[in-house]
C-alpha cells in the first residue's frame, strides 16, 4: 500500500552525538531489521521531541496495558510512533492502522502482518558516521 504522508514527509532532531534524519514517502513506515541498530534509540530521540512537537505521538512497550486501537482512533494529525509493535499491536489494531485517513504511522518491528504492507513501506535504519556525529535514517528495507 502506498500512499503519500499526511503529516510530514521529514522528521530531523539531533541528540548529543546522533542525529535522526528521515525522509518518510509513505503514511505507514514499518522500520525493520536486526536488533543492535537503533532502531528503539532513534524512537527514544524522536520521543523527546513529543514534549514541544504536539504533532508526535509516541507508544512503546511502556503503554502495553493501554487500549492501543483506542488512544490512536482519538487522534487526528499525528506522526504516530509505535516502537515494540511485535507485542503491542492487536490484529483490530493494525487492521485499524491500514485504514486510518487522520494520522501518519512509524511503526517499529518486524511483523508487517495485518497492515495491508507493500514493499513500499518497509524499510531499515541505516547508520553513517559524520565526524563525530552518526545518523541514523531510513532506506528501503531490501
Amino acid at each position: 500500500m502506498k500512499s503519500k504522508p499526511i503529516v510530514m514527509d521529514h522528521f530531523s532532531t539531533v541528540h548529543t552525538s546522533y542525529i535522526v534524519n528521515f525522509q518518510f514517502t509513505n503514511n505507514i513506515t514499518i522500520l525493520t531489521g536486526s536488533s543492535g541498530t537503533g532502531k528503539t534509540a532513534s524512537f527514544l530521540f524522536i520521543k523527546e521531541c513529543m514534549s514541544i512537537n504536539p504533532d508526535i505521538l509516541c507508544l512503546n512497550y511502556l503503554d502495553y496495558q493501554r487500549d492501543i486501537k483506542d488512544i490512536i482512533s482519538r487522534e487526528q494529525g499525528k506522526l504516530i510512533v509505535i516502537d515494540n509493535a511485535d507485542i503491542l499491536l492487536d490484529n483490530e489494531t493494525r487492521k485499524y492502522i491500514s485504514v486510518d485517513s487522520n494520522n501518519q504511522y512509524l511503526i517499529i518491528g518486524r511483523n508487517p502482518k495485518n497492515l495491508f504492507a507493500t514493499s513500499d513501506n518497509l524499510f531499515e535504519l541505516v547508520n553513517q558516521k559524520k565526524g563525530e556525529q552518526t545518523e541514523f535514517s531510513i532506506a528501503p528495507f531490501l
